[in-house]
């Protein structure tokens, strides 16, 4: 009954599904086997019987979820809005032992606290107490073992938005949920008088990375969960599964031929590259709201589960900033822990410059963002589109390795652009000239001749430069050798979250 008629039916007409109707939609059907249906706080008669039950507001039990078996946890709403005093901790920590230590993916549907409760419990228990998490220890853990999918179903604060936090990916839904520390009640204490959407709605945790992705309905919100899972593996233990390849391995595309522009300056959408590249309607974009100038994603090839990077150079030229540093991070870890090769498509201009990137923190995430590079255990294929310049340009892969790189003829790269440093290495020069002008010219025409990316190719410093029609059978031959490569087992350390 959850919460009784009464708070399930005011539930549902905010649009939202109850806690079970939610595990319904998600899991296969039938398939969902609860633990601790009867968990709660029941109230007794005279004689010793139970007369009425509050059931826990935390529900969990194994499932499958497109015939694989997982671990589906359910918070629900309607039993004191999800606080954690009406919940049982224990059920936490059995869920993610159970996950863990049998292998299976863990999916969260978060609505509530979580964690804190209400000032009210102390008039039952009047003390108050150090705090503890005593489920954190086997999140960390977790997130080194299984796959951990949170979805943000409602306000979420405190424990509640540190699991969401906690994850491989998570979702929250438009207008649906709000992610926060504490709520608007809390806001004002500190002198912020402030609507739960304007404190943690997700134009604010999305574009700042907080959570991966953006869905409009609770529907969705199950269909991405589902196609994230697709990709992996159902633990560290095991390889990620191939799917039957259902597209031409050789497939060539003309479009590629013409996608960059011949200028080196006009933007160009890199999915258009990804989409041509992999197998057809595979590639899952991950957090396309933030750290915009790199495209992270998963897809496949030849039926091959791969992680996916991409410079987008429509924001800052494909600059890294502080945010695109985070997303790299955060991307790598994912595809070291869960055995996932990685195609790089490279248009970088280098780390952004300025002000404000360096008061974002951008030297100090930058390096953090080339050292989980470096740290990759899995391969790395980099196929350089364009730009490609200092350290930023660099991380593409870890180069002490056997490389495996493809440039195309558009490819463009050094310590530094040469139209930045034409007029500073010749300040001199130019500034005693009669005819800056004709000096100047004649400069760039004999530094652009040394751009061409053939000199590069032919000193072997460039190992192949390709036919852009040529991508996708040269990635289909890479992933079928990655595979060699591949070795179950868990990673020297886990993700950072």
């Amino acid at each position: 009954a959850m919460g009784g008629d009464e708070k399930v039916a005011r539930h549902r007409a905010r649009g939202k599904l109850d806690a079970r109707a939610r595990i319904d939609r998600l899991c296969d059907d039938g398939s969902f086997r609860e633990i601790g249906s009867i968990s709660g706080s029941a109230r007794y008669g005279a004689n010793g019987t139970i007369e009425a039950l509050s059931p826990a507001n935390f529900i969990f039990g194994r499932a499958r979820i497109d015939g694989r078996d997982v671990v589906v946890t359910a918070d629900d709403f309607t039993v004191r809005g999800g606080a954690a005093d009406a919940s049982i901790r224990g059920k936490t920590v059995i869920a993610l032992k159970q996950a863990i230590e049998y292998r299976m993916p863990l999916v969260q549907l978060i609505d509530g606290t979580g964690g804190g409760g209400s000032i009210k419990m102390f008039l039952k228990d009047p003390r108050t107490y150090i705090p503890e998490t005593p489920s954190w220890e086997l999140i960390v853990d977790g997130m080194g073992e299984i796959p951990m999918v949170s979805l943000a179903l409602g306000p979420c604060a405190g424990l509640g938005a540190g699991r969401g936090g906690a994850s491989h990916y998570s979702v929250m839904g438009k207008e649906l949920s709000q992610v926060f520390v504490a709520g608007p009640p809390v806001a004002i204490a500190i002198g912020e008088d402030v609507s739960k959407e304007e404190l943690g709605g997700w134009e604010i945790q999305a574009r700042n990375g907080t959570v991966d992705d953006v869905v409009d309905t609770e529907a969705d919100a199950f269909k991405a969960a589902k196609r994230f899972l697709s990709y992996l593996p159902s633990s560290v233990h095991e390889l990620p599964p191939v799917a039957e390849p259902e597209d031409d391995p050789n497939r060539k595309e003309e479009s590629l031929l013409s996608i960059v522009p011949k200028d080196g300056k006009t933007p160009y959408k890199p999915q258009k590259i990804i989409e041509a590249s992999v197998d057809k309607g595979s590639f899952f974009e991950i957090g396309r709201q933030w750290g915009r100038g790199i495209v992270t994603g998963l897809a496949r090839i030849d039926g091959h589960p791969v992680g996916i990077m991409a410079g987008n150079p429509f924001f800052l030229d494909g600059a890294w900033t502080a945010d695109v540093c985070e997303k790299v991070i955060r991307h790598m870890d994912l595809c070291s822990t869960f055995h996932l090769p990685v195609v790089h498509f490279v248009d970088c201009a280098g780390f952004a410059v300025g002000v404000r990137h360096e008061t974002a923190g951008v030297t100090r995430k930058g390096v953090r963002a080339m050292a989980a590079v470096y740290q990759a255990t899995v391969p790395v294929c980099a196929v350089v589109i364009r730009k490609a310049y200092g350290l930023a340009g660099s991380a593409m892969m870890n180069p002490t390795r056997a490389k495996w790189r493809y440039c195309w003829p558009s490819g463009n790269w050094g310590s530094l652009p040469m139209a930045g440093g034409i007029e500073a290495a010749f300040r001199k020069e130019l500034a005693e000239t009669d005819d800056r002008d004709a000096l100047l010219a004649s400069l760039y025409k004999k530094f652009e001749a040394m751009e061409d990316p053939f000199r590069t190719a032919e000193a072997f410093f460039a190992e192949e430069i390709i036919d852009p029609r040529e991508t996708r059978p040269l990635l289909v031959d890479f992933v079928h050798h990655a595979r060699r490569r591949l070795d179950p087992g868990r990673t020297a350390f886990g993700p950072r979250p």
